[in-house]
C-alpha cells in the first residue's frame, strides 16, 4: 500500500519500503490484503492484551457508540467515566485515589509532570527546577515527556535548544549504584522536583530489566528526600509483568502513576495519571489559580471508559494473570536455546515479555521482512528481538513466534 499524503511514525519516508495493508484482525491474527495471515507477536505496540476484536468488548462500545460516544468532560460527568475512575482507583493501593483522564500515554506523563510540578508551587516552594530521569527510559515523544528521556538512539538531539535540560541518571543494578544515586539527591534535592521511572521495564529504552528489590531500594531513597514518585505503567501496567501493575512485585506505592496502552484492551486511545490525595489535596482552595489547568478535548469520553471498563470486566472475569505466567514460562522455555548462538548476548523474560538481545546492531529492514516470511509481526529495534504477545494468545501460535526467531537468527548467524 502505498500513498503519497500518509506521513508514518518512525519512518524515513523517502527510501520507505511498501507497507503491509491489513484487512482485518481477530484474536492474535493480522490478515493482510495480500492473503497472508501474520501472528501478532507485539500487541499492536503493547495494547491489545485481550487479542484483537474481544467480542465482549466490541459489544460494550456498540452499545456505547450508538447511545453517546463523547460529550465533553468540563462541566459535564458521565456514568462510564465515574465508574472507571472509581475502579482505577480500587485496583491501586488506597495512596492513588484521584484520577485524571487523557488521550495517551505522552499525554498523561506530561500531566503528571504538571501536576508534580504545580504540587510544590501550591505549598509556596519555589526553589524547585528539575525531573530527574534515567538512561534508557523512555516516556514518550511529547516535548516535556522527551525532555526525561534518554533512549540512546540520537533523537533527543535533534530537539535538544528547546527541550529542558532535566538531570538523567544511570538506572542503579546493585548497592554501590544505589548509594551513588542517593549521594546525587543528596547534593541536589532541593532542586529536585521529582523522579520518573519505569517500574522493572524499561521498555522502549531497549527492555531493560531490574529487580523489585532495587526498585524497593531505590524508591525509599527518593522518598527519603521527600522528592514525589513517579511510576511510567504505560508499557507494564495492566498484567504484562506478572501482576496488575509492575510495582505491586516491590511493596513500594508511587505517589503518581500513568497508564495506557493495555487499558481500553488496545481497542481506542485512553490514559490515566492517578495521583494521592496528598498531591491533589495542594489543588484544593478558593482559587482557581491553584485548580490543575489541563483539560484535553477528549479526555474521558465515554466510548473510550466504556472501552476501559469492558477490558476491567474481562480482567475480572477471564484468567489473565495465569495467562500470563504460562506466557512466561513458555518464553523461557522456547527461547533458552538462542543462548548458545555466538551473536546473542542476553536473553531475559519477564511476565508476558520475552527479550533476545544481540551482541551487535541488527540489520532491522532484513530481518523484519524475514519474520514476515516467517508469518509473524515482530518490530525488532536496536539490538532486540522482542515479543509482548496477546495474553490470550495459544501455545502453538507462540511457539510460532519463538521458532520464527530461532529461524531467522540462524539463517543469519
Amino acid at each position: 500500500m502505498h500513498s503519497s499524503n500518509l506521513w508514518l511514525p518512525y519512518s524515513q519516508m523517502q527510501n520507505l519500503p511498501p507497507q503491509l495493508e491489513v484487512v482485518k484482525t481477530e484474536g492474535c491474527l493480522i490478515y493482510l490484503k495480500d492473503g497472508r495471515t501474520l501472528i501478532d507477536g507485539i500487541s499492536s505496540w503493547w495494547s491489545s492484551c485481550h487479542g484483537y476484536n474481544h467480542p465482549y468488548i466490541i459489544e460494550k462500545i456498540n452499545k456505547q457508540l450508538n447511545k453517546m460516544p463523547h460529550v465533553m468532560l468540563g462541566g459535564l460527568v458521565h456514568k462510564p467515566v465515574l465508574e472507571l475512575s472509581e475502579r482505577i482507583a480500587n485496583l491501586l493501593p488506597e495512596k492513588l485515589n484521584h484520577v485524571f483522564f487523557s488521550e495517551s500515554g505522552s499525554v498523561s506523563i506530561e500531566i503528571a509532570l504538571k501536576i508534580a510540578t504545580q504540587y510544590w508551587k501550591n505549598k509556596k516552594i519555589e526553589d524547585k527546577k528539575y525531573f530527574l530521569g534515567f538512561r534508557n527510559g523512555y516516556h514518550g515523544d511529547t516535548l516535556a515527556a522527551m525532555s526525561i528521556c534518554d533512549r540512546q538512539d540520537g533523537t533527543k538531539n535533534t530537539y535538544k535548544n528547546i527541550l529542558t535540560n532535566h538531570m538523567v541518571e544511570k538506572f542503579p543494578k546493585n548497592h554501590k549504584e544505589l548509594e551513588y544515586f542517593e549521594n546525587k539527591l543528596r547534593k541536589n534535592h532541593k532542586e529536585i522536583i521529582g523522579v520518573v521511572l519505569e517500574p522493572l521495564v524499561q521498555a522502549a529504552g531497549g527492555f531493560k530489566f531490574h529487580s523489585a528489590s532495587i526498585l524497593r531500594e531505590l524508591t525509599k531513597i527518593i522518598k527519603k528526600y521527600d522528592l514525589i514518585v513517579i511510576f511510567d505503567e504505560i508499557a507494564t501496567g495492566f498484567g504484562r509483568t506478572g501482576t496488575m501493575f509492575a510495582f505491586e512485585q516491590s511493596e513500594v506505592v508511587p505517589d503518581i502513576i500513568t497508564l495506557s496502552k493495555a487499558l481500553t484492551g488496545g481497542t481506542i486511545p485512553l490514559a490515566a495519571t492517578v495521583s494521592s490525595k496528598e498531591i491533589y489535596d495542594t489543588f484544593l482552595s478558593e482559587s482557581i489559580y491553584n485548580a490543575l489547568p489541563h483539560g484535553p478535548t477528549y479526555c474521558g469520553n465515554p466510548l473510550a471508559c466504556q472501552a476501559a471498563n469492558a477490558s476491567l470486566d474481562l480482567f475480572e472475569s477471564e484468567p489473565r494473570l495465569e495467562q500470563v505466567l504460562r506466557i512466561e514460562a513458555q518464553l523461557i522455555d522456547e527461547l533458552e536455546s538462542l543462548a548458545s548462538l555466538s551473536s546473542v548476548y542476553n536473553i531475559r523474560v519477564k511476565g508476558a515479555i520475552g527479550v533476545v538481545e544481540m551482541k551487535k546492531q541488527i540489520d532491522l529492514k532484513y530481518i523484519r521482512e524475514r519474520l514476515v516470511e516467517e508469518g509473524v509481526w515482530l518490530r525488532p529495534f536496536g539490538k532486540v528481538i522482542y515479543i509482548m504477545p496477546p495474553f490470550i494468545i495459544k501455545k502453538h501460535e507462540l511457539t510460532k513466534l519463538t521458532d520464527a526467531i530461532k529461524n531467522v537468527l540462524e539463517d543469519i548467524f
